[in-house]
């Protein structure tokens, strides 16, 4: 009986697949083979004499192969459905290749007597990590091939590495599921390219004993939080417990630090932290507490070999202040001497520590900013941007002696810049641009800085960049892209994929919703908990604001954001499904009370300083509010693609499945909804860098294709 039945849609798809679709027609769910219809299972969930039914509450298994077969349809429906834009598919992926540089080559990085850098190479889906001994004209050694790591996985994912202070190994993370919280953790060694010592499944972080055989590093439990440190010597058998966090909304991490001088264990919520440390060269000796954890206060601690720097904020300094203590005598407040005061306007995003300055990435009116302070006093410097719109990265410098810095730029019209900033001749020299291979000129291309206003007066700015020559006659294809949570700015960015879209007459819009941080912290504090909906309504105003100006019409209009912005997605397709006509929601966190009541979950017990917990009458009815999922109702909704991944630890699989169907359900309109499920990896869906261009090229013709653009 499943053959008659994979027949019957097999000859259903072909039918449709040869009925093509007229010139310049806008074809229709019902041009189309009736979607898989997910088999309706109720689940009854009572809250706070609150009654929900979840009709695919069953989806959640997915050994299940009544789930697999279901999400094995919504691919092949989604192909189905796709079919026509193949040859738009590669014409996109053909010009985002075009305009990356294939062999390409990270700038050197001197760090403890080597140049560090990375390579790409044609053909090759991920990157090669190298270096070269004392000279850029020495010999090269390999490091990784990630390629050949990656060899007959469909999927890959190399976190990065830490090389022991004596430069003979290397701890290394990668995993081959494509989740974004479960890595194995091995260590190489650098002469003979062979895995030594022990091997960790679940690790977080590590960091070097100086005696080079020691490490410690964090591990999760079976809700993916991170929450042990542990102690282990290469040769030994068992490692040994240094540290547990038992605070569930709590997540435990290791690092060392640019002088080699200490181990730091940093524990913390979203709102809430603590430091322990320990001397570098002094491995069995006991963590000591720095200062303890007080609710609401966050901390960190950057070692400098003759001082303590501590990032440093509360509700009465939300933005941030930096302290600096002495190595002993830290414990008492009175040594505390302040170094970077708090300023209600500048948000204090980053740092770095040289042996002679403190260089701070900052945010001002919603943009970022660097400044390079002298730590025994004297006249800061600040690095100019002339530019309206821009984002800039702090990057530092690994070695501690060094007087230079190194930062990049970028915009929406901007290819990323690496510079090096002198400074003690207070200039900056490229270092390396992007290449654009197939050719760019930003003077092409106007950008914007504009202001929507919010439902309660707040001014919402927003990134916008188009065809010089577009008018704005309200007839032109818009995206409006935003992200919106866990304090996570929405910066500015040169891609060179939107330009497929921009270069066929679209306008680009970033808003800078409440949620993020964008206009510093009290911007995130509006965003979240009791105020969650602010980054909605944010979102609605902004896109109201490129309809109303005429940039765009709501027949042009699409949407786009993913994880927590693809909550964002979900709620304002709820809430005013009118303004747009396709929603792209990638990886989407839409079924919230569900999973904030599953403490056995990932995104669960940690989020509800996020989101605020459930269980909890005020903090329930708010979530329930919004909820995306639960709040699909009987409604013209745009065209969607929803994406998700079978291996996703973050948002997991069964909240887009859960989602596509119940929208399928309700809508009322004849609009398309799709359901793009990755069987093989999770949250950034493909690994390798030519299957991520597809998968962008995939989403693009979808939205093109949705407005009738189909070259």
């Amino acid at each position: 009986m499943k053959h008659v039945k994979f027949l019957a849609v097999m000859l259903l798809f072909l039918a449709a697949a040869c009925n093509q679709p007229k010139e310049n027609k806008i074809l229709k769910q019902s041009d189309f083979p009736t979607p898989p219809v997910a088999e309706v299972k109720p689940d009854t969930f009572v809250e706070f004499s609150h009654q929900r039914i979840d009709n695919y509450y069953w989806m959640k298994d997915k050994t299940d192969p009544k789930v697999i077969e279901y999400l094995n349809a919504e691919n092949a429906y989604t192909d189905t459905v796709m079919g026509s834009t193949k040859e738009l598919q590669q014409t996109i992926y053909d010009e985002i290749l075009g305009r990356m540089k294939e062999d390409d080559e990270s700038y050197p990085a001197l760090k403890d007597g080597y140049y560090y850098y990375s390579r790409s190479q044609t053909g090759k889906q991920y990157p090669t990590y190298c270096r070269k001994k004392g000279s850029l004209d020495a010999a090269e050694e390999i490091i990784f091939d990630v390629n050949k790591m990656a060899e007959d996985k469909p999927a890959f994912i190399f976190r990065g590495y830490a090389i022991s202070p004596d430069n003979s190994k290397a701890a290394y993370f990668f995993n081959e599921t494509g989740s974004y919280a479960e890595f194995n953790l091995h260590i190489k060694d650098l002469a003979s390219g062979e895995d030594v010592g022990f091997t960790v499944k679940g690790a977080t972080s590590v960091a070097w004993a100086n005696d080079n055989k020691t490490l410690f590093f964090s591990v999760i439990d079976e809700t993916l939080r991170s929450y042990q440190v542990r102690r282990q010597m290469l040769d030994a058998q068992e490692s040994q417990l240094v540290y547990e966090e038992e605070d569930a909304k709590f997540s435990t991490y290791v690092s060392g630090n640019k002088t080699k001088q200490f181990i730091f264990i940093a524990s913390a919520s979203s709102s809430t932290s603590e430091e322990r440390f320990i001397m570098a060269d002094q491995p069995m000796s006991e963590f000591k507490l720095f200062m303890p954890r007080k609710k609401d206060v966050e901390y960190s601690v950057y070692g400098h070999k003759d001082y303590f720097f501590v990032r440093y904020k509360d509700k009465s300094n939300l933005n941030g202040k930096v302290y600096k203590t002495p190595l002993t005598g830290y414990e008492d407040k009175n040594n505390w001497i302040e170094f970077v005061a708090h300023n209600p306007d500048v948000r204090i995003e980053g740092l770095d520590v040289l042996k002679d300055y403190i260089s701070l990435e900052l945010r001002k009116n919603g943009l970022t900013e660097i400044e390079v302070k002298p730590i025994e006093g004297g006249e800061s410097k600040a690095i100019l941007f002339p530019e309206p719109v821009y984002s800039t990265s702090l990057i530092g410098n690994p070695e501690y002696d060094a007087t230079a810095i190194r930062y990049s730029y970028t915009s929406l019209n901007r290819p990323t810049t690496l510079y090096e900033y002198d400074i003690e001749k207070s200039s900056s020299t490229k270092l390396k641009e992007q290449e654009v291979p197939s050719g760019f000129n930003p003077d092409d291309y106007t950008v914007e800085r504009i202001w929507a206003t919010a439902t309660d007066g707040v001014e919402i700015p927003m990134a916008v960049v188009y065809k010089k020559e577009l008018k704005k006659d309200g007839t032109n294809p818009a995206l409006i892209y935003s992200y919106g949570s866990y304090g996570i700015s929405s910066d500015v960015f040169f891609s060179t994929s939107f330009y497929s879209l921009i270069d066929r007459g679209f306008v680009f819009a970033i808003a800078q919703i409440r949620g993020g941080s964008d206009m510093g912290e009290q911007w995130y504090e509006d965003g979240k908990l009791l105020k969650k909906k602010n980054t909605f309504t944010d979102f609605i105003a902004c896109s109201e604001k490129l309809i109303n100006d005429k940039y765009t019409s709501t027949d042009k209009l699409a949407a786009m954001g993913g994880s927590a912005g693809g909550l964002l997605m979900g709620a304002v397709a709820n809430m005013r499904p009118d303004l747009y006509q396709t929603i792209v929601a990638q990886v989407p966190f839409v079924d919230v009370i569900t999973t904030m009541y599953d403490e056995t979950l990932p995104l669960t017990t940690g989020e509800y300083e996020e989101w605020g917990n459930p269980n909890e009458e005020e903090y329930y009815d708010y979530i329930m509010s919004y909820s995306p999922y639960d709040n699909v109702k009987q409604q013209d909704y745009p065209n969607f693609l929803i994406t998700g991944g079978i291996n996703d630890s973050q948002v997991l699989f069964h909240e887009p499945a859960k989602w596509a169907a119940k929208l399928r359900t309700f809508k009322t309109d004849d609009n398309i909804v799709l359901l793009r499920m990755n069987m093989e990896s999770g949250h950034g869906g493909a690994t390798g860098r030519y299957n991520r261009i597809k998968d962008v090229a995939f989403e693009f013709a979808f939205m093109l294709n949705r407005i009738g653009i189909n070259k």
